[in-house]
């Protein structure tokens, strides 16, 4: 430790302004120090000191995934680094939000963090007024942005839902009505078949071969449509021959159940001894009970689909889930193309590239999602709903990494460098508030100690998120 000296004081760009008696005042409450090369502050412990650098070489870094990164280094007379926003009082943060190391031994003027509050404050009161405003006016405004941001996505991923949950929906009421037209049919058929003008021995026979046609109709055959034109030909002319009325309408139905000529010559020897009327009814029970089966499968889908979209959406939200968990990043990535399936659209191929090996991470699950939404969306916004979204997982040392490409023009090299800054777009006037990547920043970054980072070139863009497979601690709940 020396003097410290207020004419020396004078010549940092820090303090050039400053009157001999604020410089003597300074030189009361500080301290010089001599610090050899090595770590000065670390980032995350309590910011008790302001420091400005006299002379010698300091680095000063940001972690990253858990891994420190360098975001400054000079030798430059008069930087200052530690508990700078101490003026701010106690709604900044209280630590240091990043790491200083000394290169070479180095000297600093020393401020406690309550001296140099107590100094902004007495010399600086209108310029205190104006910082405070804007660091604090800043912080709300995005907030409350990044706040109706959310809104508008969520109100953008409800009508999605909605207009996916509606078609199978939809195909699940046709489908009961039509079941309730089939059921209505077998009744009368029935009523025939109790009249007795079946034999006893053909309608055991015909029982069977109901069986026979329902447990087809799970086995049916994938055909081509030349295929099944085909196929409808032949037993629309067979159903003719036999003089059944309308065949033609019936023969669709038993090509979808995988059920052709021959096997319909089994149910006309099996039914040999009855009336050409009796054969006509049985063959028209048959073709209710396939579309039974069918109508059926159907509901089955549709419920099944519904069943899916409310999954993926309670997944995609994490209701009724701890909002800090240990899951599998992939059930996140599947939930989340299922919620944006609709804007996806026709014209983008999805390429899943997952690592299954991967283990679990912890993580805040329903904030990841916002940012997989965030990424998601750029990347279809970017080719303009044409292209190829390719989303990869693997590991890189001891972090999961999510990789989100996509097939468009491109980010202009000279946005790259502000992509994440809060209010940056380079979408028009009116479609974006440039929030969605400082905010997907924040949530890797601030609440997860992770990493996201860009590559672009025209054809070729990539953001590529880090995440720890081990945090040193529960991510704080801030953001």
């Amino acid at each position: 430790m020396s003097v410290c000296d207020p004419e020396e004081l004078r010549t940092l760009f820090l303090f050039e302004k400053l009157d001999d008696t604020q410089l003597s005042e300074l030189c009361a409450a500080g301290r010089i120090e001599y610090v050899d090369p090595g770590p000065v502050f670390l980032e995350g412990q309590p910011a008790t000191c302001f420091y400005v650098l006299i002379d010698g070489e300091v680095t000063l870094t940001k972690l990253s995934g858990g891994v420190e990164v360098e975001t400054n280094r000079t030798d430059q007379r008069g930087v200052y680094a530690g508990a700078w926003t101490a003026y701010l009082g106690d709604k900044a943060e209280p630590n240091y939000n990043g790491s200083m190391y000394v290169l070479r031994r180095s000297r600093f003027l020393v401020l406690d963090a309550a001296d140099f509050s107590r100094m902004m404050h007495a010399w600086f009161p209108m310029a205190v007024h104006l910082l405070e405003g804007a660091f604090f006016g800043g912080r709300r405004s995005s907030q409350r942005i990044a706040e109706r941001e959310r809104l508008v996505a969520l109100g953008s991923l409800s009508a999605g839902l909605t207009h996916e949950l509606n078609n199978p929906a939809a195909a699940a009421v046709r489908a009961t009505a039509g079941l309730r037209e089939r059921v209505a049919g077998m009744r009368h058929k029935l009523k025939m078949m109790a009249e007795g003008r079946f034999p006893t021995e053909a309608l055991v026979h015909l029982v069977e071969l109901q069986e026979q046609a329902a447990e087809q109709v799970a086995k049916a055959p994938d055909l081509s449509p030349l295929e099944a034109a085909d196929r409808e030909d032949a037993l629309a002319d067979w159903f003719t021959d036999e003089g059944i009325a309308d065949g033609w309408n019936l023969a669709p139905t038993f090509v979808q159940a995988g059920l052709d000529v021959d096997w319909l010559e089994g149910v006309k020897a099996t039914l040999q001894a009855c009336h050409a009327d009796v054969f006509e009814g049985a063959v028209r029970w048959l073709n209710y009970t396939i579309e039974t089966e069918l109508l059926l499968d159907e509901i089955v889908d549709s419920t099944g689909r519904i069943s899916t979209l409310v999954g993926a959406a309670k997944q995609y939200s994490q209701m009724d889930r701890a909002p800090y968990q240990v899951v599998d990043l992939h059930e996140l990535l599947d939930s989340t193309l299922v919620m944006l399936n609709r804007k996806l659209g026709d014209g983008v191929r999805v390429v899943k590239d997952y690592d299954r090996a991967l283990p679990p991470v912890p993580c805040f699950a329903a904030e990841l999602n916002q940012v997989w939404t965030n990424l998601i969306d750029n990347a279809v916004y970017a080719m303009n709903g044409a292209g190829t979204l390719t989303v990869r997982t693997y590991r890189e040392n001891d972090c999961v990494a999510v990789e989100i490409g996509d097939t468009g023009p491109g980010i202009p090299e000279d946005s790259r460098s502000r992509i994440f800054e809060p209010f940056f777009t380079t979408k028009p006037v009116g479609e974006g508030t440039g929030l969605g990547l400082d905010i997907s920043f924040r949530i890797v970054v601030n609440k997860h100690d992770g990493d996201i980072r860009v590559d672009s070139v025209p054809g070729d863009t990539r953001f590529t998120v880090r995440l720890p497979l081990q945090p040193a601690q529960q991510a704080p709940t801030g953001s």
